[in-house]
């Protein structure tokens, strides 16, 4: 029988807390707004407190969180945010906040790795163990799989903060990122979409001139991360994906780039196929969260030693 868990999809303005086992088995769910830490985790922690009283004991947590994460599990701050700019939230202990409050093993990832997961298991990426899902939305993140394990390494992956071509006659926009100005992120996410253009993403009509170049851009990450990484599919989800045409133009600019050097099948004969959009659409990371806590079970929970709090 498969445990009952509690997952959290943590992001810069909402948290998504809910308790099941999986997709076919929701059986709660909450929104909460995200403020400071301490009312933020307060409210998460009485979610949970409740569903425990409805529901039964949870088995344990899965945590996919925006970040920067410490996900070394050798580090006495493993599970703590690390330098993210969110006001009040830099050096925060997750995990070890959740694990003390409820008593139950935790499991922690960055919210793309998250919701890659969450699509390995049960969507878009099933049956593909080398894979990046990658975001585009209010910030630009990239996770995914090489050989069935989420990308780790010296940190997880900053695949939003990657360097492209920036043309600054045929687009002078300086860039939002405030630490690298025109990184991808800083040319591509949402707010970099409103900030140069004068509109969110979701007022701008199919035919206006932000499309073509929103494309080319994302399209100059993928070609460079199909390069270095060598996924054998590509996962593009958030808010600013939901443009219809926008998935078919990077496609197509994708190949162009590439220019047929890379030879394999799956990108040239069938590229809807290899670029595509989650399954699991907005619930991917959720999903995820669950699959986080399911394998900080069969794991046997967290590292017991980690630093107190900074805040």
């Amino acid at each position: 029988m498969t445990p009952l868990v509690g997952g959290i999809e943590a992001g810069g303005t909402k948290f998504v807390c809910a308790v099941g086992t999986g997709p076919g088995d929701l059986r709660a769910r909450c929104r909460i707004e995200t403020s400071g830490p301490e009312r933020t985790f307060a409210e998460v922690i009485a979610f949970f407190a409740e569903r425990r009283r409805r529901h039964g004991e949870l088995a344990g947590v899965g945590i996919a969180s925006f970040g920067p994460l410490d996900l070394d599990p050798r580090s006495p701050t493993w599970g703590f945010i690390t330098s993210t700019p969110k006001p009040g939230w830099a050096h925060v202990d997750f995990a070890g906040r959740i694990e003390r409050a409820l008593g139950v093993p935790v499991g922690i990832d960055t919210d793309v790795n998250g919701a890659g997961l969450g699509e390995w298991e049960h969507g878009a990426a099933r049956g593909v163990d080398d894979f990046i899902y990658l975001t585009v939305g209010t910030g630009i993140g990239g996770g995914g799989m090489s050989g069935g394990r989420l990308l780790h390494g010296l940190v997880h992956p900053e695949m939003g903060h990657v360097r492209i071509p920036h043309d600054r006659a045929a687009d002078p926009f300086a860039g939002s990122c405030p630490f690298h100005g025109d990184c991808l992120e800083g040319l591509a996410s949402g707010p970099a979409i409103a900030a140069r253009w004068g509109h969110p993403a979701e007022e701008l009509a199919a035919d206006h001139p932000a499309w073509p170049l929103e494309a080319r851009y994302l399209a100059l990450a993928l070609a460079n991360y199909v390069c270095t990484l060598s996924p054998r599919r590509i996962v593009l989800g958030g808010g600013v994906m939901n443009q219809p045409a926008l998935l078919t133009m990077v496609r197509r600019e994708v190949l162009e780039l590439l220019a047929g050097y890379v030879r394999a099948p799956a990108l040239l004969e069938d590229v809807q196929g290899y670029i595509v959009a989650p399954t699991l659409g907005s619930q991917s990371g959720l999903f995820g969260a669950f699959a986080l806590a399911h394998r900080a079970l069969r794991a046997g929970g967290a590292p017991p030693e980690r630093a107190t709090d900074a805040t």
